[in-house]
This record gives C-alpha cells, structure tokens and sequence, in this order.
C-alpha cells in the first residue's frame, strides 16, 4: 500500500486541550472529519504515493524526528481511507456512485441550508433582511440600478459578509430582476481544472433556477466533454456558487432567469509563468462564447469571489494591526483595477505578489472581467473578516458593480 493523499483543506483546530488539525472530505462523500494532532500532521505530506507504510515511519523519524509505531501508523492510514481522503479505487468507486446519485437528481438542492442559513424561504428571507437593516441610513437610501452588467458578490459565509452582501445586491437587485440570463463565476476550492462545468439545475430555498443547457452545451463543445465535466462533482460540495445564489435568488421576485454555474480552478501555472490566463487557449475560447451569448440575452455576470486570505489558518505567520492595515492598502489597488475594468492590472498585481496574499477569487474575478470588457466599477462594500479563534487570521471580501 502507497499512500496518496488526496486534495484537501486542514483546518486548525483544538481537541480536549490538543492543538492538530481538523480534515474534512472536500467532497463531502463522508460527512464525518478526523483530527489530526499537530506532530502528525507532517504525514499529509509524505503521502504522496511514493512510500508504503515503512517508508512513512522512517521517513517521518528521518526528516522530522517523530518516531510513529508501524501499528499506529497503519491505523491512522487506515482512517484516511476511510473518509475517502486517500486517492485510491476505493475513492473511485465512491466517488462514481457519488457523481451517479448528482446526475439522477432533479437539481442541485442548496447544501449549507439548514446549516450555515435557513432552510425554510421565510426564515431566510427575514435573515437576510437583518443584515441589510446594518447598513448605514445613506447604504440603505441608495437606489437599485438595472444598468448594471456585472457583480463581484463574496461567497464567504453569511455571519460574516452578510453586510458586504446587502449593500451589493441591494444596488443589484433591479439588473438581477431585468437579467434574461445569469453567468455565475464561482472559485473551486477543490482545485479540479481551469473550468468546470454541470448541467444540474441549482436550487435554492425559494426554489429552482434552471440551467442553460444550450449555453453549456456549447461550452462543453468547445472544451471537450470530458475536460468540462472532469470535476463535475464539485460542484455539488461547493459553496461559492451557493452563497452568492441566495441572494440573487432573493432580489429576483418571481422572476426566473437561467444560469450559467461554472467553477474556475486555480490560475498557479499562470501566476508562475510570464503569460496572462487569457493566453490559454481554452480559457480564451470560453470567453468568447460567453461574449457572444451576452450580445443576445441580457446577462447579468456574477463573480463568486473572496479577496486575501492571509495569517496562520492559511499557512502564513499571524496577521496583527499593522497588517490588517497592508492588507486594506493591497486590497484597495486591487479594487481599483476591478472598478477599472482592468484584467491585466488586476492579474500582475497578484502575479507580481507571487499570489502570497492567497486571493481565492482571482479566477473568477479575472474571467468576469474578459467577458464583460470594457467596464467600470464601484465599490459598494469591504470588510476584513475574522478567520480564526485568535484573530491572527483573515478573509477580506469585497462587494463591487460593473457597469
């Protein structure tokens, strides 16, 4: 047996006084999460396919001076296993009957309702009213505007972007209410490829908003199947999509537009190399297709997307006030190319960062920006969020319109 551990995400986390790591199935194919105590943690990086059990405890006593008995070392394999966390054909099988079970069900129903929000539609409704009664008297007086062409919605929790959120899609909710067609840009945190792609309906907890399977047809085409929906599965755990959803869902009173759902992967070979993302062929092609649907439907462009993650829950060293203040100056050049409309700006400035400021937006950011072309934009909201117990951690999120 060779190890190799599939992608994921370690939470940091406490356990009855012990500090370690919390894993989670990204693809939630097991509902359940391990913890991994903080000295073990060097594990998830030896299993890499390479070395069998031996292998891992020498190598673990080696490199890290942590001598792990080849009992508990199976033991704790064997839990990986378990919770699907290994890249293996037992993996494979769960995650083909997995996709099975996606593909047989009417719609994608909302995964996080009942959970980070309310399932039941009046409850949510009045939910999301509460963050909108935050916003300061001028925020609330400001007038929806169906003119516009594009939004850069956060997709962070509602706890804490709620506000973000509600001054966004109050200014948005008239474009939202006019749009023939939706294109939703959502990050992939489970990695997966440059763009992904379903044919499942979305639902939210008003209701179901239908997918154009014409449009993805056609971008299916241009792609090939099987890179389109490679990762299809995705998108039933992701949130990104989801959380900006609701409150399109919310603003749209009783109308019923199509979407377009994709899941942008990680632009790193880009970030690394010289060139922009829209030297990609496929990528390129993408674009103007959506171009081309937008000259005749009316179509309003979400961006799903968060701005830096920064501080120890995201590998880097804690975050204090002098960095929160770096963070908001970085963050504020961002903006200012988003509200320019300009792709290539808003690109090198990561690329020039070697991305160390963990922007999980910038595909969907970067790919709303090439559909909707020349643009300006307006920030509507900003905050720097809390991402851990200590707050030496943080998410900054950001609401802006494209006109």
């Amino acid at each position: 047996m060779y190890p190799k551990l599939r992608p994921i995400q370690p939470m940091p986390a406490t356990h009855a006084g012990r500090r370690g790591f919390v894993l989670r199935d990204p693809l939630a194919l097991n509902e359940g999460t391990l913890f991994l105590p903080h000295e073990l943690a060097p594990v998830l990086a030896l299993c890499n396919g390479t070395r069998d059990l031996a292998e891992l405890s020498a190598a673990l006593m080696i490199r890290f001076g942590i001598r792990v008995p080849l009992q508990v070392m199976g033991q704790l394999i064997a839990q990986l296993d378990q919770a699907y966390l290994l890249d293996n054909e037992r993996f494979a099988g769960a995650y083909a009957a997995a996709l099975a079970t996606y593909h047989e069900a009417p719609f994608r129903p909302p995964m996080l309702a009942g959970k980070s929000y309310p399932a039941d539609p009046d409850r949510l409704a009045a939910y999301l009213a509460d963050f909108e009664a935050t916003l300061d008297p001028d925020e609330r007086a400001s007038e929806s505007d169906a003119d516009v062409r594009g939004v850069l919605s956060p997709h962070i929790d509602y706890p804490r972007g709620g506000r973000v959120y509600a001054g966004l899609w109050r200014r948005a909710a008239s474009a939202a209410r006019r749009a023939e067609l939706v294109i939703v840009l959502g990050t992939d945190h489970n990695g997966g490829g440059l763009v992904t792609l379903t044919r499942q309906h979305y639902a939210t907890p008003w209701g179901v908003l239908p997918t154009s399977r014409p449009v993805v047809d056609a971008l299916a085409d241009a792609l090939g199947e099987r890179t389109a929906f490679r990762d299809e599965l995705h998108h039933q755990a992701e949130h990104s999509i989801e959380l900006a959803i609701d409150w399109l869902h919310a603003a749209l009173d009783g109308q019923t537009p199509e979407l377009v759902p994709i899941l942008t992967g990680s632009f790193q070979e880009f970030i690394d190399g010289p060139d922009l993302p829209d030297s990609h062929e496929k990528l390129r092609t993408v674009v103007e297709i959506l171009q081309e649907v937008t000259e005749h439907k009316r179509t309003l462009v979400i961006a799903a997307a968060d701005l830096a993650h920064m501080g120890p829950a995201f590998g880097g060293p804690p975050l204090d006030f002098a960095g929160r203040a770096r963070l908001k100056r970085d963050d504020d050049q961002l903006l200012k190319a988003i509200c320019e409309g300009n792709a290539e700006a808003f690109f090198r400035q990561i690329q020039a960062e070697e991305d160390r400021r963990n922007i999980c937006g910038l595909p969907p950011t970067y790919l709303a920006l090439q559909i909707l072309g020349p643009t300006h934009g307006q920030v509507t909201g900003y905050e720097i969020c809390p991402a851990d117990q200590a707050n030496t951690s943080s998410v900054s999120v950001a609401g802006v319109l494209w006109w």
